[in-house]
């Protein structure tokens, strides 16, 4: 029998941790699957030994990019009309109006918020997206290599880039069947779905009911529970080093055990390194009382600037940085993709670390998946960066309704940092178990099975497609 041949679809750089730099072109061809990567991404997939064809002519329609702002807002307000809930306007970001061209960008796209702010004109909205990507040289190209290459089955690997809606379209048009992947667990609720498939592939029978929340014209039978790849590398005992290979690679004191401070970008954190300043400073505390830690630091892969060195400077004897093995081509958040290296190093960093510190981090389930801790920072700085920022409304997001009492620990004010740090030491919390609890809602457990099931739904779904004529 013919193995299926499965177009994956990179619209993005950072769909590559879970699709190339995991286990899964291997499983799939465990289970008859040709994989082919279809790759707009600066990367050479085909440097890997995969098989690779590159996206071209990729420019979407000039109108497409405002629809996709005005979809977001439309059904943000939806949202908030049918449940009667303002949580879902801290999902929007204020417009940039520094120059003409963003000006006539914002006007337009207001003008279709106001005229198209219903469920109907939801619809109208992205069909006229629809519309308008099938005008173009891009569609154009998607079309041409698809009936050249005669894929069983597309799968996009990120349901929120634009320029994956024409090569969809493209299959869609040609009788392929299509799925998308929703790539973050915090998605649905943002109002992040710019793409229209046939299947959806989502983490958990919590995340379907999410889809089903949000999206109801989407039937159950299309709706694929899977989990996702993103952490199975937790569960390869293979890649992870002894302590000593690890500590001596990265300059790590072997007298001293290490905390994870895992850093947020500017916006989700403008004030991120002083409660790295904060943490160091309770630390320098108890190592005076016979502690023997330090802080390990991992800041985020798109976070550019220099802001943590001063106090990395100031506490040169307890902040070692790791810093994220990503790759930037063009210094900007969107041109940043992982490795395969940045996979094992971050599997190493989480087993030979206590536990994490972060602000709201879906890393308390990269070390809900060691069994270990998780520490929330909840409280705002006394002179902050940005006047209006305010910490609690993160805690107050969607995604947060579905964790557990006393899954993360919180560290409630600097002189409150000691105290959380001891209890975690002495084991005086049950907070691993109820991480573990949130960690199987979110995501579909065993979670190291995940690519098994996605390639699973694939065969099936491909097993039922007629060959392009």
């Amino acid at each position: 029998m013919k193995n299926k041949k499965i177009f994956v679809l990179l619209p993005s750089g950072i769909a590559l941790r879970n699709f190339a730099f995991t286990s899964f072109n291997d499983v799939a061809k465990t289970k008859n699957l040709d994989i082919t990567y279809w790759n707009s991404t600066p990367f050479s997939i085909a440097e890997m030994g995969y098989n690779e064809v590159r996206l071209t002519n990729i420019k979407t329609h000039w109108l497409t990019d405002i629809l996709k702002n005005a979809r977001k807002q439309i059904e943000l307000n939806l949202n908030i009309k049918n449940t009667g809930d303002t949580t879902y306007n801290a999902y929007r970001f204020p417009a940039k109006n520094n120059t003409l061209k963003k000006f006539i960008k914002n006007v337009i796209t207001k003008t279709f918020i106001l005229l198209y702010s219903s469920e109907k004109g939801l619809e109208k909205v992205k069909n006229i997206i629809n519309k308008k990507e099938r005008t173009t040289a891009y569609y154009q190209s998607c079309i041409k290599t698809l009936q050249k290459e005669k894929p069983d089955f597309l799968f996009c690997s990120n349901q929120r880039i634009g320029t994956a809606i024409a090569p969809l379209l493209a299959a869609q048009d040609l009788k392929i069947p299509t799925a998308t992947f929703i790539f973050s667990w915090d998605n649905l609720p943002k109002a992040t779905l710019v793409v229209n498939t046939d299947f959806y592939f989502v983490w958990s029978d919590f995340m379907k009911k999410e889809v089903h929340k949000y999206y109801p014209r989407i039937k159950s039978d299309q709706i694929v529970i899977t989990g996702t790849p993103q952490f199975e590398s937790h569960f390869n005992s293979a890649i992870i080093k002894s302590k000593d290979a690890f500590y001596t690679e990265y300059n790590l004191n072997p007298d001293k055990n290490y905390i994870c401070f895992s850093g947020d970008d500017i916006t989700t954190s403008p004030d991120d390194p002083k409660y790295l300043d904060d943490f160091a400073k309770a630390i320098s505390v108890l190592n005076t009382r016979g502690y023997k830690l330090g802080i390990l630091l991992r800041r985020s892969p798109v976070d550019f600037s220099g802001r943590y060195n001063p106090i990395i400077d100031k506490y040169k004897d307890i902040i070692v940085e790791v810093a994220p093995k990503w790759q930037n081509v063009n210094n900007t958040w969107n041109t940043m993709f992982p490795t395969k290296e940045d996979n094992i190093l971050l599997s190493n960093t989480i087993a030979h670390t206590l536990f994490v510190v972060n602000l709201g981090s879906s890393m308390i389930f990269d070390y809900a998946a060691f069994n270990k801790a998780c520490g929330y920072f909840n409280y705002n700085q006394e002179e902050q960066l940005d006047s209006a920022w305010d910490i609690h409304v993160c805690y107050k997001y969607i995604h947060f309704r579905s964790m557990p009492e006393g899954a993360v620990i919180y560290l409630n004010s600097a002189e409150d940092i000691e105290s959380k740090i001891i209890s975690v030491l002495q084991n005086t919390t049950n907070t691993i178990e109820q991480a573990n609890s949130w960690f199987d809602t979110i995501c579909q457990s065993p979670q190291e099975k995940s690519t098994d099931r996605i390639l699973e739904a694939i065969a099936l779904i491909s097993s039922k497609n007629k060959n392009l004529s």
